[in-house]
């Protein structure tokens, strides 16, 4: 087990934090086998592609050279724009090739653990006694032991091909020039790749190798992970952030609940107070949903779909906005004209005489303490 510089193990497994600071300093997982297996795979394909085509011009180029005109190779004014013309064509020929290649060893990394960009020099590394350390690591047993399972496997491989390959390598030498010359890339394209492929293996158990090697070297004690939390905690933005949540949180249930009111008290544009009341059960309304302005607005609208009735009652719905809370029952004071309200609408839906239509009563009894101007 893991331990820190104070003698607590890392059993907690690393917080995002942890991991974004990890990354910013470098520190992501990385498998060089993954990245060899990726450009090794390319020079073959490169090969099997490009190779005829390749091998031909270089053989032109080579023919060029040798049958350089006399006066060329003794005027020491022309050498240089030879040279650099060879050099050019040189280029123009491998460009295809290179290019294929830089753009693997670009993407390789994306494969695991993406890019990174970090300067700064570790002072640690020049410690000699973390460098024994470091040379006598599980870590490096397992570099040792890949690089030995490396060596063996692809030795075996190609003494297999050169075994199986033998008259067909031998028969190159008995054809005419070029057509022998794209034999032999095309050859050498097969042999590459087939050669590449047990690095497939390798790559098959070093990557998950280093994916817990990474997050092994990430894990915290439980001290890390208390401090980091009270860190977070104590930040005004991660508060800030905590309280909006919790406010969206609240308000999405609130609005969850505007189809099981009964009757909703508006002023009617500031304010809206929703209420439910099952007499059977409840021994009083129940808020389940208020707001004011654009709240406001926004139960109405939840409420509309569902016929909710709308009572147009100014006092009543100040006192019951500024004394109710959030699904807790009416205060004692405001029964009366609640219950008139409530009543009122009861009669009307009997009557069928609901249309819709915000209904007005200014009458309700509202105690005068309650009144809110």
């Amino acid at each position: 087990m893991a331990e820190n510089e104070d003698g607590q193990e890392r059993t907690e497994e690393a917080t995002p934090r942890r991991a974004q600071e990890a990354a910013e300093k470098g520190q992501v997982v990385r498998s060089r086998e993954l990245t060899t297996l990726a450009m090794l795979l390319g020079a073959a394909a490169g090969l099997l592609i490009l190779g005829p085509a390749l091998i031909e011009g270089l053989a032109a180029q080579m023919h060029l050279g040798l049958a350089l005109d006399s006066k060329k190779i003794l005027d020491s004014n022309q050498i240089p724009a030879v040279l650099g013309q060879a050099f050019v064509d040189l280029l123009r020929l491998l460009a295809p090739l290179l290019g294929l290649m830089l753009v693997i060893a670009l993407l390789g990394p994306l494969a695991l653990g993406g890019w990174t960009f970090s300067l700064g020099f570790k002072w640690d590394r020049l410690d000699p006694i973390k460098g024994v350390a470091r040379l006598f690591s599980w870590q490096s047993l397992m570099e040792l032991g890949k690089a030995l399972a490396k060596f063996m496997i692809v030795a075996s491989v190609a003494v297999g091909l050169l075994w199986v390959r033998e008259p067909e390598l031998l028969h190159l030498g008995k054809e005419p020039l070029l057509p022998a010359l794209a034999h032999t890339a095309q050859a050498l394209g097969w042999i590459f790749l087939i050669l590449t492929l047990p690095m497939i293996l390798i790559a098959g158990v070093d990557v998950p190798f280093q994916i817990l090697t990474h997050l092994r070297q990430l894990r915290m004690t439980k001290q890390e992970v208390r401090d980091e939390s009270k860190d977070n905690e104590g930040k005004p933005e991660v508060k800030g952030r905590i309280r909006r949540l919790q406010q969206e949180f609240a308000q999405r249930r609130m609005m969850e609940k505007v189809p099981t009111a009964d009757v909703l008290i508006t002023n009617p544009t500031h304010y809206t107070v929703a209420l439910h009341y099952q007499p059977d059960t409840m021994s009083a309304p129940v808020v389940v949903a208020f707001g004011i302005d654009h709240m406001a607005l926004r139960i109405r609208e939840r409420a509309a779909p569902h016929h909710i009735p709308q009572v147009t009652s100014p006092l009543l719905a100040r006192a019951l906005y500024y004394n109710c809370a959030l699904d807790k029952p009416i205060p004692t004071s405001l029964y009366a004209a609640v219950a008139q309200v409530l009543s009122y609408i009861y009669r009307l839906r009997r009557d069928d005489l609901l249309d819709g239509k915000p209904i007005a009563m200014s009458d309700v009894p509202v105690p005068p303490d309650l009144r809110t101007q």
